[in-house]
């Protein structure tokens, strides 16, 4: 069954590859993915060859459900937004639609995503909680009733943004290391397929033809190095760019938590009457703080994106006030 799998594997590539050059616009493009649909279609004419020596019945191709599913998306969303899709069915070379930000992704990921991860999960906290609060503060509910339902929106806010995470982080991190593993397997068993693959892609990049073999023969010769520049430019995938699951829950429970603590700090340290409002400005002046931080991730205007996240927090707290109060009012 070995034998079927992996000549299926190649006719499904070889079929996708198809597809994707009927419906590239770009030349280059569209040449690397005609070679790569040639190289798939050789691959599986040896592995039915191997087939055929075995006395086993010849094999015959018809596209899955899936496999169609996808050519579909492909015709009508383009391949460039199907990258970890593709990645996963074994389609080479989606890195040439994005490497002109590779570098630029890569230093942004190594330098600013645990910072930019923490602000939004903070600003995540910030709006749902204190939107919570005004919301069971609408329906008149007493001080005691206030602190129980923000301490609950935290804690279930927060569990909950980390469980996400970590599903999320790490589900993608077993996608890329079981990619990352067959790439390792196949460059060990075929050298040559793959450095072929390469000089591909590199052609498709507008490299001149000598100086493509040249730079993949030299890439291939290195089988460290070579590893991490297939899962780079054949799948689009940085090794270095695999954070923690762990990690990423921790990050995100935290955010989380300090955010939705922040329109709790008035209740829990007084009893004033005042205390809602002392909530509403503490989490407003909060929101406009981040949306200020915020901008170091855009370049744009802090004044503007701090007034636009406190617009956000007043419009979301607005609503579910309202909709409390009437609540409250049908209640009683």
């Amino acid at each position: 069954m070995e034998l079927y799998d992996s000549w299926h594997e190649e006719m499904t590539s070889a079929y996708l590859y198809q597809v994707m050059a009927d419906n590239e616009a770009n030349v280059l493009h569209k040449r690397l993915f005609t070679d790569l649909r040639l190289a798939a279609l050789k691959q599986a004419a040896t592995w039915e060859h191997k087939i055929k020596s075995q006395g086993l019945p010849p094999p015959s191709y018809q596209p899955a459900l899936r496999t169609r599913l996808v050519a579909w998306l492909i015709r009508w969303v383009g391949s460039q937004n199907l990258h970890h899709i593709l990645s996963a069915m074994k389609v080479r070379g989606m890195s040439v639609f994005t490497h002109y930000n590779i570098e630029r992704k890569h230093t942004s990921l190594s330098s600013a995503s645990n910072l930019r991860a923490g602000v939004f999960g903070i600003s995540d906290g910030l709006v749902s909680n204190v939107s919570l609060i005004l919301g069971i503060a609408g329906a008149q509910a007493d001080q005691h009733f206030i602190i129980l339902a923000g301490v609950a929106g935290l804690l279930a806010g927060a569990c909950s943004m980390a469980a996400g995470e970590y599903i999320s982080v790490r589900t993608q991190r077993e996608v890329f290391e079981y990619q990352i593993e067959i790439e390792k397997q196949e460059l060990e068993e075929y050298p040559e397929e793959e450095m072929e693959e390469l000089t591909l892609i590199y052609k498709a990049r507008g490299v001149p033809d000598k100086q493509a073999t040249e730079l993949a023969r030299i890439m291939i010769e290195n089988p460290e190095t070579g590893l991490n520049t297939l899962a780079r430019e054949e799948l689009g995938i940085n090794p270095e760019d695999m954070v923690s699951p762990i990690g990423a829950m921790i990050s995100s429970f935290v955010a989380f938590g300090l955010g939705a603590a922040v329109p709790l700090l008035p209740f829990l340290f007084s009893h004033s009457s005042w205390n809602l409002f002392y909530s509403i400005g503490l989490t407003g002046a909060t929101l406009f703080a981040t949306g200020t931080i915020m901008s170091l991730f855009s370049n744009r205007n802090p004044i503007l994106l701090g007034l636009r996240m406190l617009s956000v927090g007043v419009i979301a707290g607005t609503l579910t006030y309202f909709i409390g109060q009437s609540l409250g009012v049908a209640l009683h």
